[in-house]
């Protein structure tokens, strides 16, 4: 994939106010803890997560705070949001089965009748495909601008975990569980537009993607009998072949990304990864030849939040310096699935 009309003008993030640390939930599975003998602080050693964020208990509009984000990112862009040609919301949380989240996001923003409004769904890298599929409209000229929205909650999961967990205590339900663990809320939005339309020039150059469907059952999240099933939702996750897998469909990624740049190891300033943990960081970037002072991490205080992660970190490195104009940035997102993407851009 090459674009070469096309920018990242905006990203806008929501974040919730309450944070929730990863003492406070093994206190509450304190009773198997102490079962087991295991004294308090695994899950923070093991994942590097020390507090994650939470929408309000009782429950938030995913459309309300993907919208948030969207203003924000508009207004980065200096654009309203009658200029969208595309609105798509990439999340894994969304509101109802139908209609797509992305029609509340696009009449709270009051988009243009004649934008195309959608949902695209595909795990973590939900916002990386449609910043893609944005991308490739802009450069066929089907549209301008276009905006990619998604929101994520984390409370609900957890809590139906850890009742899990309080029911079911064995080492093998706590192994499969301890993902769900590591969920934070938030929102994110990216703008895109056309580069002469562009304030900023900041430039989405290309990408590269890999599926490895084989995996596709060692993590998932859902009710245990399907879409349709009326049982709490669960998310089980074979932690340890998503790590061995996933580095080497990476590391396939990473060998078809920099030749369809152009661009050598040499050439990335920086990388943002997808905000799993320090074991995925410390094992994926070393695979790459990256030394871990070009990534900037967000994952200690905010968790994994999904496909919001990302950009959403990719938005906060910006705002503390850490992303620089004239930056060779590579985006390195991986899904369940399992799927791997990988964007470069010009910051």
């Amino acid at each position: 994939m090459r674009w070469d009309r096309v920018c990242v003008e905006g990203i806008g993030v929501s974040l919730p106010d309450e944070r929730v640390s990863t003492r406070e939930l093994e206190e509450r599975i304190g009773s198997v803890y102490r079962k087991w003998g295991l004294a308090p602080g695994q899950l923070e050693a093991m994942t590097g997560i020390r507090e994650r964020r939470w929408w309000p208990a009782g429950g938030v509009s995913l459309s309300g705070s993907a919208t948030d984000a969207a203003r924000d990112a508009l207004a980065e862009a200096g654009m309203g949001a009658a200029e969208l040609g595309v609105v798509i919301y990439a999340g894994v949380n969304r509101e109802n089965l139908e209609p797509a989240t992305a029609c509340p996001v696009a009449h709270k923003l009051g988009v243009r009748e004649d934008a195309l409004v959608l949902d695209v769904s595909n795990a973590c890298l939900g916002v990386l495909n449609g910043m893609a599929l944005v991308a490739n409209m802009i450069e066929l000229g089907q549209v301008r601008a276009g905006l990619v929205v998604a929101a994520e909650s984390a409370r609900e999961i957890a809590d139906d975990t850890i009742d899990r967990i309080l029911g079911e205590p064995t080492h093998a339900t706590f192994r499969t569980c301890i993902a769900s663990l590591t969920g934070g809320s938030g929102a994110v939005a990216v703008v895109l537009t056309d580069s002469r339309d562009s304030l900023t020039g900041r430039r989405l150059v290309g990408g590269a993607a890999v599926a490895a469907t084989q995996h596709h059952e060692i993590a998932r999240w859902g009710p245990r009998t399907g879409l349709l099933g009326r049982e709490p939702w669960v998310m089980e996750t074979d932690a340890t072949a998503v790590l061995t897998h996933g580095v080497e469909l990476g590391r396939r990624t990473w060998e078809r990304f920099l030749p369809e740049l152009g661009w050598t190891e040499s050439d990335i300033d920086k990388v943002i990864c997808h905000q799993v943990g320090v074991g995925h960081r410390d094992a994926v970037l070393p695979s790459l030849g990256i030394d871990v002072s070009k990534d900037f991490s967000t994952f200690s205080t905010l968790g994994n939040m999904g496909p919001v992660a990302l950009p959403a970190t990719a938005a906060i490195a910006t705002s503390q310096g850490f992303l620089s104009p004239g930056d060779r940035v590579a985006f390195l997102g991986i899904g369940t699935g399992l799927n791997c993407m990988m964007l470069g851009l010009l910051w």
